[in-house]
Order: structure tokens, then C-alpha cells, then sequence
């Protein structure tokens, strides 16, 4: 029995004429907290509705904690918690009602694991879904997708429109679940989320896959940030590759003062984002 709770395997889709992601392969580890990134646009958002079988794909092929997507998506999505990069809910309903029409739709008793998230969420029951602000649209949907405590968590943009106190509050929880055996796959553009939380991760460019390693491997290159002044005007440039080269490089100019240093990981990501690295 495979120990991956995510399979994509040459994963394609495409919107008529329009790209949607061509040929995505990944794997993702049971019990482990993974970053899916790219910039808005990149096909992150296709991926994960393909894996939830929203989509129909033209080719490959998705098995969620072994099971495939297309012959066992019922089984599949009473195990999975989703929450989407928009929350949508029926605006009149009160914000109670619609945590209890989400657990009921699963046939389960949610009740003491939805309010003891909603107290760590400062979510306020009471209200209408149509006076909520998104971000407090988006504490509703997080209780919606983890209060069945799914074995895995599939999150689309969960922290956009949460203020910096929520969002640590709702890491709190996405740790507190994975060291209870959940697998999380989390869609961000934050880069500094991916830093903080994420074990592993995979890059998405323009529908296409461009590396997927373990954060501490990412975060690892010969890359370097070169700052340079010349004539009193400070430049800067990145250098991948032999020293050598740099330093004949920096042969030719006519330097007052040079500083090299390793790149940050956001630079480092968009190093790999426009060389477009294949996996």
C-alpha cells in the first residue's frame, strides 16, 4: 500500500483554446504539511479541482490516499477537507446553520470540534453570512473543511483576506492536525508561509511544473545576489553557477565597492520562476 497521500500523475487540462496545467506530476507523503505555489493564474486552483474531481482532465491521472479520483471520488471526499480560494455560501443563512448543513452533508456529529475551532477563530455564529467580511467568510470556511478532522486537508489561498492574528491561529491548527496524522496541501502565493510551515513544496508557472523538492532543498543554490557601485550608482544582479565566472566578471568593471551574498528565498523562487526550471 502506497504511503502517498497525493498521486498526480502527467496531470493535463485545458479551457478550449486557453492553457490550463500541462502534464503535472507530483507526490505527496502522508503526514506532511506541502506548499503548492505559483503566482494568480499559474494553475494552481485547476490542480486542486482536478483532485477533487470538479474538472474533468483530458489526461493523466489523481489517486487521493489511494484511491482514484474518477472511480472513487464519493469515498474520497468523505475523508478530504476542502476549502476553496473564494468562500461562497447561501447569504441569508446564518453562520451556525451553515456549519451544521456541512456536517450534515457528511452524515457526521461535528459539534464539539466546530466550536472549538470557532472560539479559536473568534467566529461569531450569529451572524448572516451576508454581513461577514471576507475574512470572516474565510474563518467560516475553515471550520466548514476541519471540523470532521479530515486525513487530509486540501486548502486553496487560505489565509488571503485573514489578518495576521487569524492566520497564525489557523497555522496553530493546521500544525495541531498534522501532528495528529493529517496531510495538508496547501495552495499560497505567500512565500513566506511556505518558509515557515511547509515540509516540502512544488513551483507552478503558466500550467506548468517547475520544481518540487523539499523546502530546505529549494532554499539551497549556487544562486547569489551581487550589489555592485560603479560611478556612485549601486547595481545589483544575480549570478548562478561557477565563482570563477562571477569573478571575471566583476574583472571588467570599473568597481567601488561589491557585497555578494546568498539570495532570500523569494528571490530565489523567482529565480526559479523565469528560468523555469523542469522538475
Amino acid at each position: 500500500m502506497s504511503d502517498n497521500a497525493i498521486e498526480i500523475c502527467n496531470l493535463t487540462k485545458t479551457y478550449g483554446k486557453h492553457r490550463g496545467v500541462d502534464r503535472i506530476s507530483l507526490t505527496v507523503k502522508e503526514g506532511d504539511i506541502f506548499g503548492f505555489l505559483g503566482p494568480n493564474g499559474a494553475g494552481k486552483s485547476t490542480t486542486i479541482r482536478s483532485m477533487l474531481g470538479m474538472l474533468r482532465f483530458e489526461a493523466g491521472e489523481i489517486r487521493l490516499l489511494g484511491m482514484d479520483v474518477k472511480k472513487q471520488q464519493n469515498e474520497i471526499l468523505r475523508q478530504v477537507g476542502y476549502m476553496p480560494s473564494e468562500a461562497m455560501f447561501y447569504p441569508s443563512m446564518k453562520v451556525k446553520d451553515v456549519i451544521a448543513f456541512a456536517a450534515r452533508a457528511r452524515k457526521l456529529d461535528c459539534r464539539k470540534e466546530a466550536d472549538r475551532i470557532c472560539g479559536l477563530l473568534e467566529v461569531d455564529r450569529e451572524k448572516k453570512i451576508e454581513e461577514l467580511s471576507l475574512g470572516n467568510r474565510k474563518k467560516v470556511s475553515i471550520v466548514c473543511a476541519m471540523q470532521h478532522r479530515p486525513r487530509l486537508l486540501i486548502l486553496d489561498e487560505p489565509t488571503s483576506g485573514l489578518d495576521p492574528l487569524m492566520q497564525e491561529a489557523f497555522f496553530r491548527l493546521i500544525q495541531e492536525y498534522n501532528r495528529q496524522g493529517t496531510t495538508c496541501f496547501l495552495s499560497s502565493h505567500v512565500l513566506s508561509e511556505v518558509k515557515r510551515y511547509c515540509k516540502n513544496a512544488a513551483m507552478i508557472k503558466e500550467g506548468k511544473l517547475v520544481r518540487a523538492d523539499s523546502v530546505e532543498n529549494l532554499a539551497k543554490s549556487d544562486l547569489r545576489l551581487v550589489k555592485v557601485r560603479i560611478n556612485g550608482q549601486e547595481q545589483k544582479f544575480t549570478h548562478a553557477g561557477n565563482m570563477k565566472e562571477l569573478i571575471r566578471r566583476l574583472d571588467g568593471m570599473e568597481l567601488e565597492d561589491v557585497l555578494i551574498e546568498e539570495p532570500s528565498l523569494e528571490e530565489l523562487f523567482m529565480h526559479y520562476y523565469e528560468t523555469e526550471e523542469k522538475v
